[in-house]
């Protein structure tokens, strides 16, 4: 199965493509798309919709993750940030993709084993995992694998309960 993961932003939005083969986790894709500060709100939104859209068409993912919003500080920035992560929803929903959303410290538990782990010990365990010869950069792309990653591992188990749970 092809998963992909987003670090939702609306300077930088984080993407990252992994392949799961029995509980081997490959990358096939990461990077980001970069919108430009001073542009009208709307035009930054729009760029992450096409942007988003044409990673969903071009890299074809079973399944799409994002991080779960955490601000608890800078209003302007959260509603910013949120109206872009809706826009990230809309382009997988309307392919008819699942959607998952994992907070931070999900994210931390499952890719390091400690919830509250550091930023530096997810990149180098996300590294680790994919076997990268160096931590992707801007952060935004590593955190993006990392959701990726979560995902791959928690999704046969998620799916599973949801099926036993529905009966």
């Amino acid at each position: 199965m092809r998963f992909l993961g987003i670090d939702p932003g609306i300077a930088i939005v984080g993407f990252g493509f992994v392949d799961k083969i029995g509980s081997k986790v490959t990358p096939v894709q990461y990077g980001c798309i970069q919108t430009e500060a001073h542009t009208p709100e709307e035009e930054r939104l729009l760029h992450v919709y096409e942007g988003m859209v044409q990673l969903i068409d071009k890299y074809k993912p079973d399944a799409v993750a994002l991080e779960k919003l955490f601000f608890n500080r800078n209003v302007t920035t959260a509603m910013s940030v949120s109206q872009a992560r809706g826009v990230m929803v809309l382009a997988a929903a309307q392919k008819g993709l699942p959607i998952a959303e994992y907070t931070p410290m999900q994210i931390k538990q499952a890719i390091v084993g400690y919830g509250k782990a550091e930023k530096r010990q997810v990149q180098e365990m996300v590294k680790m995992f994919l076997r990268l010869q160096v931590i992707p950069k801007p952060d935004d792309v590593a955190d993006a694998l990392a959701v990726a990653v979560c995902h791959a591992h928690s999704y046969t188990l998620n799916s599973k309960l949801n099926e036993v749970l529905r009966k």
